[in-house]
């Protein structure tokens, strides 16, 4: 039998034969647990065997696109990686999204089978060719414990290689349409391989509070599992449970969302829960604003490492906060094996110091947009030496220690009076005051300037403490006489997505709304 060691360091495998490996060495270690159930490894990698075979006994073959919409479960990872064993892709969807546009994704993906619970059934809305499958067995569709094949079932072998489809993860959504991100096989492997540099083993207990059907989540699944860890699953975020769980399990990694950070550093019984297990902690998919970083820092002690990145792949950037805290305001280095570069309007690097969009690659690169090359090829960017980079829509620059800094969106910088105005550098002064526990900057139209900044504003003291027009003041005498802010309204939340970005959209579609 092949030591997880020497499996990890292959050039490509599929990442669910490290299931087989853990399975066959330590059948009793347990791999899942969920509330008071605990699934070992020889426990899971039978079930992960049962689900491929009845897929195959449905008849999904290679290439064939399987999808979830459920809740957080044990059984969603059976099914996830069952499929997964039988070659097919899976697309894994948001159960907040509208009726209509769940539709919309399950035609695009061409899904044989839907796999979905109680809580997602009213998605569902009308008929659709996929099979129903009931995670928790209500009777959304056929009881998942039924559909599975007899104890002791195996499927048939399939020949998996690296540009074979591995999932199609949705966009969000937060800038238009979603669209489903191929990720192929090499890029998952890629993924897996960085259990070693997250820090898991055998020993180590990651918390997955971040819905299973982000990348988010994914990206630590995988490496958490294909070198034996154990992975606790909560179905859905809560401060105190997330307190409880890593103090009961002596959770050692957990991967977190910026706003989780910040209402867990906010929560009055922080310092009543031992949480000195969980020495390694990520973050990624939103601004990790460098108060914040700090912080955490200060008062939880350990690694914490910034991812930024995207969904499609291409480069990424790496900040281990906790080896260079005078750099929280950046993203970090680029990480091991990845090419970040910086280009301008015309698509030519720009000179060091200059900002310009980032680009990045590396060996996990999405395939491409399913059924969409156009816009495929809009994400690319073909370097001089023939390398194929992706395009993030984001604006950065290199300080002078290589560390990338980010200024914002592409599509969210304002053009004022000719001048480029960065939201990013407009929320940075805001989150100055004392009374801004969280804000949004966007551009809106204007009669005079083209565009203008607009800010939204939550405060830590319910507006009481300082007045919209005396905030906006106070923020625009720290300003450059273009940047300044036009409007500054108070909200009760900022709306996000559910890894927690700001939709920014929405706040610019509501606003020019009401003023329409």
């Amino acid at each position: 039998m092949l030591p997880i060691e020497a499996f990890i360091e292959q050039p490509f495998a599929v990442m669910t034969d490290a299931l087989r490996l853990h399975a066959a060495a330590a059948p009793e270690r347990v791999a899942l647990i969920l509330d008071d159930r605990r699934l070992r490894y020889g426990e899971l990698d039978a079930l992960v065997d049962r689900a491929a075979a009845a897929l195959q006994r449905d008849g999904c073959g290679k290439g064939d696109v399987v999808a979830i919409c459920a809740a957080t479960s044990i059984e969603y990872l059976v099914a996830y990686l069952g499929a997964v064993r039988a070659g097919l892709a899976v697309a894994p969807m948001s159960p907040s999204l509208k009726p209509e546009t769940l539709a919309a994704m399950l035609k695009d993906a061409e899904a044989r089978q839907l796999f979905l619970d109680a809580s997602t059934e009213a998605l569902v809305a009308g008929d659709t060719p996929a099979a129903r499958i009931a995670l928790d067995g209500s009777g959304c569709g056929q009881a998942f414990e039924a559909w599975l094949a007899p104890a002791g079932s195996r499927p048939a072998p399939v020949d998996i290689g690296p540009d074979d489809a591995f999932n199609i993860i949705y966009s969000s959504g937060t800038t238009g349409t979603p669209k489903g991100i191929v990720q192929p096989h090499s890029m998952r492997w890629m993924h897996a391989r960085r259990g070693p540099f997250y820090g898991y083993t055998k020993d180590s207990v990651g918390i997955l509070s971040t819905p299973l059907y982000s990348n988010t989540t994914l990206v630590h699944t995988f490496p958490a599992l294909t070198m034996g860890g154990a992975l606790v699953l909560m179905k859905k975020f809560d401060v105190v449970r997330f307190f409880e769980l890593v103090q009961a399990h002596r959770v050692t990694h957990a991967i977190l969302v910026p706003v989780q950070y910040q209402r867990i550093m906010d929560h009055p019984d922080f310092d009543r829960y031992d949480l000195s297990s969980l020495a390694n902690r990520f973050s990624t998919s939103a601004p990790f604003p460098p108060e914040l970083k700090a912080e955490v820092l200060r008062r939880w002690p350990g690694k914490l490492v910034d991812t930024y990145g995207m969904t499609e792949g291409g480069g990424a950037c790496m900040l281990n906060a906790h080896e260079f805290p005078g750099k929280l305001h950046t993203v970090g280095r680029p990480a091991n094996g990845h090419t970040i570069l910086l280009i301008d309007e015309q698509g030519r690097e720009v000179p060091p110091g200059e900002a310009g969009e980032i680009v990045g690659h590396s060996p996990g690169i999405m395939s491409g947009y399913r059924n969409q090359p156009a816009l495929t090829a809009e994400a690319e960017w073909l370097a001089p030496d023939g390398r194929r980079f992706i395009r993030t829509g984001d604006i950065g620059r290199f300080d002078e220690d290589g560390f990338l800094v980010l200024m914002g969106r592409k599509k969210d910088m304002i053009i004022s009076g000719g001048f480029n105005i960065y939201p990013v550098d407009l929320e940075a002064e805001l989150r100055q005051h004392p009374d801004v526990a969280d804000c949004a900057v966007f551009g809106v139209s204007s009669r005079e300037w083209g565009e203008t900044p607009v800010a939204f504003v939550v405060s830590r003291s319910g507006g009481q403490a300082v007045a919209a027009d005396a905030l906006r003041a106070w923020v625009n005498d720290r300003l450059g006489r273009m940047q300044r802010i036009a409007d500054l309204r108070f909200v009760d939340t900022l709306p996000r997505s559910s890894i927690g970005k700001v939709l920014k959209r929405e706040l610019r579609e509501a606003y020019e709304r009401a003023h329409s």
